[in-house]
């Protein structure tokens, strides 16, 4: 681990962050990893159930993420849950190029709208469902979106002329609820191109769980790049978490997770989502069987084990309260100012982090912070704007 730690440079000077919680539109939640839970189905009774418990236990972002499996689309989903929330953010994961750009702005800011500013974007960049694509197009793609998005929230009209798209068209069906740039744009990615499209346009690069020092040379990297246009970010740790009284009764558990577990039967799991041949994946498996001890372990109260299982975060923080505590100060002190927890089964273990940790960290809405949620309503054409 680190010995030295020095707040790399960021947005968010503050020691704060953002506690978000993890909803099961994708088919992932489950009693035992490797099985596929019949109880515990992605559909929207199950999924709205996690987000509505989030909700009442505090958490300030709930993340909605998005793939070709049985569950639940993404956009469809988050309109239908939003009305029955009214604190809880949703953080809705988007793939570019599944929308034409400027109907993907409309449907963002009529989301927002419906939320009343309650709302922040994940940008995905893996190859769209049933296509293996040049990774060099998909960048393009990204970027691009990314910068139509922008201008449909913030300026008259959209005037853009790239590779893959071009439009000179009014912004106004596309504006938003929230101020100062629209909702916030969370991304992640250990490619070259993924780090430059974040540090070009994103507000908060989302990391999967590394050794502290693999993480912290990451984070130094994408600051620096995104000082070389002028900006700053915020990062974010997307992290499995098993909390109990004792570090032998969060041990224990994870036995019990993988007390059911089948090898070739996670393989079949872990390969159903796009993002399972990714880079970012490929350094997690590196990580799980090149570092970890026979336990699963690659540091202290850092297991992998989740990695046999699902594709993307492989990794869990396993301990005691004050264990997982400190450790989140260690990655706060870095300059990590978002964490999206999850544990298994959601809602269950959703309880048992806000009785262990939820009350003892600082809690902030990034979207409130960086006032893009306004404390009243805005004047847009779905509000009270004049119409043209």
């Amino acid at each position: 681990m680190l010995t030295t730690i020095d707040t790399v440079n960021i947005r968010t000077a503050a020691r704060v962050a953002e506690i978000s919680w993890f909803s099961d539109l994708c088919g992932g939640d489950t009693g035992y990893l490797g099985i596929l839970d019949n109880e515990r189905r992605a559909n929207f009774r199950h999924s709205g159930d996690i987000v509505l418990h989030a909700e009442r236990l505090g958490f300030s972002n709930v993340l909605l993420p998005s793939a070709y499996t049985v569950g639940q689309d993404v956009l469809g989903f988050a309109a239908g849950i939003g009305p029955q929330t009214s604190r809880i953010n949703l953080l809705t994961a988007i793939r570019t190029g599944e929308m034409h750009p400027p109907m993907l702005a409309r449907a963002i800011a009529t989301l927002d709208h419906i939320l009343k500013g309650r709302l922040t974007i994940n940008i995905i960049n893996s190859d769209l469902p049933g296509l293996r694509e040049d990774p060099g197009l998909r960048y393009r793609r990204c970027a691009e979106t990314i910068e139509i998005l922008r201008q449909a929230w913030t300026q008259e009209r959209i005037t853009f002329k790239g590779e893959v798209y071009q439009f000179d068209m009014p912004a106004d069906p596309a504006r938003p609820y929230q101020q100062n740039g629209g909702p916030l744009l969370y991304f992640g990615g250990t490619s070259e191109g993924a780090r430059d499209v974040c540090a070009r346009y994103c507000d908060m690069f989302l990391m999967w769980p590394e050794t502290e020092e693999s993480m912290y040379e990451t984070m130094k990297d994408l600051s620096a790049r995104a000082a070389g246009y002028g900006r700053t970010l915020d990062f974010g740790l997307r992290i499995h978490v098993v909390p109990r009284e004792t570090e032998g009764e969060a041990k224990a558990y994870v036995k019990k997770l993988m007390s059911k577990f089948d090898e070739q039967r996670g393989l079949e799991i872990r390969g159903r989502s796009e993002d399972s041949r990714s880079l970012g994946v490929a350094r997690q498996d590196r990580l799980r069987e090149e570092l970890a001890d026979k336990e699963g372990y690659i540091e202290p109260l850092l297991w992998t084990g989740i990695g046999k299982v699902f594709s993307g975060c492989g990794g869990a923080l396993v301990g005691d309260p004050d264990q997982i505590l400190a450790k989140l100060g260690r990655y706060m002190d870095m300059g990590i100012r978002a964490f999206i927890f999850s544990g298994f089964p959601l809602i269950e273990e959703a309880s048992e982090f806000a009785v262990h940790l939820l009350h003892r960290l600082p809690n902030v809405s990034m979207s409130v912070l960086q006032g893009r949620t306004p404390a009243e309503e805005p004047a847009t054409p779905l509000t009270t704007a004049p119409l043209k």
